[in-house]
């Protein structure tokens, strides 16, 4: 059978996700689905599935035709499960964020550097048609110099109790700054803001701003607590401006010109987790970086841990990098 063998370990609501995709990746072959809760595992393959469940990652690791895992677990386990896996010889694709602790994610870029295997982050919506525009817009300078990011991450609900909603919606949203920037762009300074109007002892809004090394702005709304769904970004440039609404029926990306002209470039229909995976077999392949390697996630991982920093000092503005000796 052709295909890489490939391993999901998690089948909670975003593990499915990829199970269905890496079920139909042409170029995986999913060999195993392992959970703690092996009826969960099972019900998402189907009865006549050939792919085998296991609450056991011990026996994942030790079919030799597995050569890729893809973990999609809670962030507290990211660590030592990269690990394990890493050290078995399997590439690796993880769920962000990438860790809890930049040390932690750092110990897995250098692990996967030293075994020539690729560590890849799950950063989906790096691979949807309209991320990948506005990154070919920005690097080209169709925009001309980048000026401002807007964005506005809204849900009513849920409500998580395992991590905030900075924790929960903001690596989105990081992830795409982070890959759209132009080269030499880079967050300095991060400020922030949260409230907890239900009293559970976790932001459920949060602002966000962050300070880029060309004197730009990004602003990040985020909320549980919106009456409405709401996914959009404008990034701003001396050329242009773009506006990209997610939940658009049509025309979800629109680029408007400083003479009052608009135009919303074609984009190809490819589903993000197909291309997401197609990146990650491709990397293994071709034995390359994927556009969304480990230093991605530790990246992502900084300005997490720079908001929480200015969090604890009410707001105030603090390094975008988490500073050297830190614990985080």
């Amino acid at each position: 059978m052709n295909g890489i063998g490939t391993s999901v370990i998690g089948a909670g609501y975003w593990g499915t996700q990829l199970i269905r995709a890496a079920h139909s990746a042409p170029q995986l072959r999913l060999r195993w689905v392992c959970d703690l809760d092996r009826e969960r595992a099972a019900g998402q393959l189907g009865r006549y599935s050939i792919v085998r469940v296991t609450d056991s990652l011990a026996q994942v690791l030790d079919d030799r035709q597995v050569q890729a895992v893809v973990v999609a677990t809670p962030a507290a386990t990211h660590a030592a499960l990269g690990r394990a896996v890493l050290e078995s010889g399997r590439h690796l694709l993880m769920e962000k964020p990438l860790c809890t602790r930049r040390d932690d994610a750092l110990a897995l870029v250098r692990l996967a550097e030293t075994q020539g295997l690729v560590l890849m982050c799950d950063h989906t919506y790096c691979y949807s048609p309209p991320v990948r525009k506005i990154r070919e817009l920005a690097a080209t300078g169709q925009l001309g110099d980048l000026c401002s990011f807007d964005s506005a991450r809204l849900n009513h609900g849920p409500i998580r109790t395992d991590v905030d909603a900075v924790w929960d919606l903001a690596p989105h949203d990081l992830s795409i700054l982070d890959f759209v920037l132009p080269p030499g762009i880079r967050p300095t300074h991060v400020s922030a803001c949260a409230s907890d109007p239900l009293g559970t002892g976790r932001a459920h809004i949060a602002y966000l701003a962050i300070w880029l090394s060309n004197g730009a702005l990004a602003h990040i709304r985020l909320s549980w607590l919106a009456p409405v769904k709401v996914r959009t970004t404008s990034i701003g440039g001396t050329r242009a401006t773009l506006l990209w609404d997610d939940l658009a029926a049509h025309h979800r990306l629109t680029l408007h010109d400083r003479f009052g002209n608009a135009d919303s470039p074609a984009l190809p229909g490819q589903e993000p987790l197909q291309a997401l995976l197609a990146e990650f077999a491709g990397a293994i392949t071709e034995g390359r970086e994927p556009l969304t390697d480990g230093m991605s996630g530790v990246r992502v991982l900084d300005l997490l841990h720079a908001v929480d920093r200015s969090l604890e000092q009410s707001g105030a503005p603090v390094l975008a990098t988490t500073p050297a000796g830190a614990l985080s």
